[in-house]
């Protein structure tokens, strides 16, 4: 106990005087601190941080009781350990990182993405085609899973599935996901007015409160919907209900004038930038929305 107390204040006499620039950086770690426990209390990494705080209590204790073996294992292990956290949260820090990415701070000052935009701008023709392909599926209970392209690309995805390359239409969709075709399976791209890709896999949600009830169809809408920008409708094979999602939140059980509004939100404009996609969620209840 007497080597940590002479630790400590060792540190102490090192720290330099106080001024502005400390301060800033003090309150800038801190910040970060913060921020990082917060993202770190909704993944699995939780878990994995009280795991080791167990582990440095149990080592403090052995350094009090002067443990030197079990100190010598611990303090070489440390840098294993480091790796293996890092591999262990890849999936955790490959999210948070594309959330910075998302943030578009570049962007907003210089619009590297106008082509993208064009390409992605779908009318209210193709907005009519999927609510009534959506609510003619509905009533004969014919699942369907259909990703709306926005900003974000979604070419590592298309390449998963068959290129169809079609015009967005409400028969096209539903011979698509009708019982028995060769596309059914799976989820259709739609980038603009035209069906880019069919039968194509999408990433499963790795959110732990969502419904027991919600089937894997639902759960790669939502997975999508929490890795890119794209808004995601979901007809249930099951209950024949319309679902959308969009930035991990899913809306449940929506008509098809509810769906229409939805998808009219989120029509990108061309040659503007605008947050009117964020309004796809106002105005509705948190009952609607899933638990987190």
């Amino acid at each position: 106990m007497q080597q940590i107390q002479d630790y400590f204040n060792s540190m102490i006499r090192r720290m330099p005087d106080m001024d502005f620039s400390s301060a800033m950086e003090i309150l800038i770690i801190s910040f970060l601190i913060y921020e990082i426990l917060i993202w770190i209390k909704n993944t699995r990494a939780w878990a994995l941080l009280k795991g080791l705080v167990i582990i440095l209590i149990f080592w403090l204790v052995a350094a009090y009781f002067h443990m030197t073996t079990i100190i010598w294992l611990g303090t070489n292990v440390l840098g294993f350990a480091v790796t293996a956290f890092i591999v262990v949260l890849q999936p955790e820090l490959r999210k948070a990182l594309e959330e910075l990415g998302n943030k578009e701070i570049i962007s907003s000052v210089l619009p590297f993405s106008g082509t993208r935009q064009k390409e992605n701008v779908f009318s209210g023709k193709t907005i009519n085609e999927i609510t009534k392909a959506c609510v003619e599926m509905g009533k004969v209970r014919t699942g369907a899973l259909i990703v709306i392209e926005c900003k974000q690309p979604l070419g590592d995805f298309e390449r998963t599935g068959i290129d169809v390359d079609g015009i967005v239409t409400s028969q096209l969709l539903i011979n698509i996901f009708e019982h028995n075709t060769p596309l059914h399976d799976g989820a259709v791209i739609v980038r603009g007015n035209r069906v880019a890709s069919a039968t194509c896999y999408l990433p499963l949600s790795d959110n732990l409160k969502l419904d027991k009830n919600l089937g894997t169809r639902h759960r790669a809408g939502l997975g999508i919907s929490e890795v890119t920008d794209a808004v995601t409708v979901i007809v249930s094979e099951e209950t024949g209900k319309i679902s959308v999602t969009y930035k991990g939140e899913l809306l449940r059980n929506l008509s098809g004038d509810e769906l229409k509004e939805k998808l009219k939100l989120a029509q990108p404009v061309e040659g503007e930038e605008t947050k009117k996609s964020h309004k796809i969620w106002k105005g509705k209840s948190r009952a609607d929305k899933i638990e987190k």
